[in-house]
């Protein structure tokens, strides 16, 4: 009698694992989410003798797939994320200055308006959108013109890295034949 109700309730428990829903998960995106920081290793290394992080970009990586991508993909005198999907966002840790303008430590949005030969960079106080659709102007906390850096070895996939020069950090921005830098002075 044991052996039969030990089998009706097993037999019961399968049933019921099978009608319950399955998550579906979403895919593979196309353009998967990356984060860089400033320094470089804050994060990967963090131990007392390793600094913190003073800035971290959140961004999606479009890959260039033999398009042409400024110009074309990503259209000149738009407002554009700064990479697919949810709009870029950046993070400063302490206070930063850009173009002359002192930004608070925070969370922020990333956007810029490419055009052939410079780019408007913009830091923006919105957060959670996507792409630039929503973007609004009255939230930017600073704009800045940066000059477009071609490139001879195109860049497959929109990437973001930090440099520094002196007391200078430089957010640096490179995808197909395209470079910007936008120079950060930090607190």
């Amino acid at each position: 009698m044991k052996k039969i109700y030990l089998l009706a309730v097993t037999l019961f428990a399968a049933f019921t694992v099978q009608a319950q829903d399955v998550v579906k998960f979403a895919p593979l995106d196309n353009s998967p989410v990356d984060i860089s920081y400033f320094p470089n290793k804050a994060v990967k290394f963090k131990k007392t003798d390793n600094p913190n992080p003073v800035i971290k970009v959140t961004y999606a990586r479009p890959s260039a797939k033999g398009r042409t991508i400024f110009g074309d993909v990503v259209k000149f005198g738009e407002v554009w994320r700064v990479g697919a999907n949810e709009n870029t966002e950046i993070k400063f840790y302490k206070d930063v200055t850009i173009g002359g303008k002192k930004v608070p430590a925070g969370y922020y949005s990333f956007f810029a308006i490419p055009e052939k030969d410079k780019w408007t960079i913009i830091i923006n106080k919105e957060l959670d959108l996507w792409g630039g659709y929503a973007y609004d102007e009255s939230k930017d906390v600073v704009r800045v013109s940066v000059p477009v850096k071609p490139v001879s070895t195109p860049i497959e996939a929109l990437s973001i890295a930090f440099t520094t020069q002196g007391n200078v950090t430089n957010l640096v921005i490179g995808w197909d034949k395209t470079t910007v830098e936008l120079p950060i002075t930090i607190k």
